[in-house]
């Protein structure tokens, strides 16, 4: 897929999403266009379009403000995710991403497969092709991959931002404590981010009302509920996380 040709698309998908009167689906209501973009996501899927690069543009719909043109973007990230995360979830080509590091106003990506390998091939095509280019790791079962020359946007993060942010301070310093703090962070996101895997926010939750963060851990109706004796094991990590902060 070359770049003209993606830009080219996202322009023409802007253009549609854009449209004050109706979108694809005839919705007249402005917000509901990140439901019908979402929705024909999964529609196109389902069609088996024999264009290869078809599912590849219904991805990008998901991460260009649907009030935008592309020409007016200043800058966006994108956003790789699984479908271990939702539905409709896509990870992109390394051919697709190439295209996306072609775009000037496209600074980064966020990576969320769960897969150190997709990772690495990343990295590997970013450091080829544009070094300025950011690879936003979200995976949270290897949040060591800031090792290999990603950033991150981990989810994980959001269970303790405090132990992250000591965490990147010990890194920058070089601290051999670094590791400890780590690997005590990598054992929570290996355990809330078990399948299935959204169920971390249920997690979270927990995790941030035992720390006094907040002051209830329910969870929207419908969200995918972890078991009661999550709650052990997260007060578990927790008082060791205080130790060693």
């Amino acid at each position: 897929m070359t770049v003209d040709l993606l830009m080219s698309r996202m322009g023409t998908l802007v253009s549609v999403a854009d449209s004050a009167d109706s979108d694809v689906y005839g919705n007249v209501t402005e917000t509901e266009t990140e439901t019908s973009v979402r929705y024909e996501l999964q529609q196109q899927a389902r069609d088996e379009v024999p264009d290869p690069g078809a599912w590849q543009v219904g991805a990008y719909r998901l991460f260009l403000p649907a009030a935008t043109s592309v020409a007016g973007v200043d800058r966006f990230i994108a956003f790789e995710l699984g479908d271990m995360f939702v539905p409709y979830g896509r990870i992109y080509s390394l051919d697709a991403y190439r295209g996306l590091m072609g775009i000037p106003s496209c600074i980064g990506a966020k990576h969320s497969s769960l897969s150190r390998q997709a990772e690495w091939a990343r990295l590997a095509l970013r450091n080829e092709v544009r070094s300025d280019f950011s690879v936003f790791t979200g995976n949270d079962l290897a949040i060591d991959m800031v090792r290999y020359g990603s950033d991150y946007l981990l989810g994980l993060s959001a269970f303790a931002p405090d132990a992250f942010a000591e965490r990147d301070r010990r890194w920058a310093a070089e601290e051999s404590s670094f590791d400890e703090l780590n690997d005590l962070l990598q054992y929570l996101g290996f355990f809330a981010f078990r399948p299935p895997v959204p169920g971390y926010r249920h997690d979270a939750a927990m995790f941030l009302k035992l720390r006094g963060w907040i002051d209830s851990d329910a969870t929207p109706a419908g969200a995918p509920q972890r078991p009661d004796a999550d709650r052990e094991v997260l007060a578990d990590i927790a008082g060791r996380l205080t130790d060693v902060l």
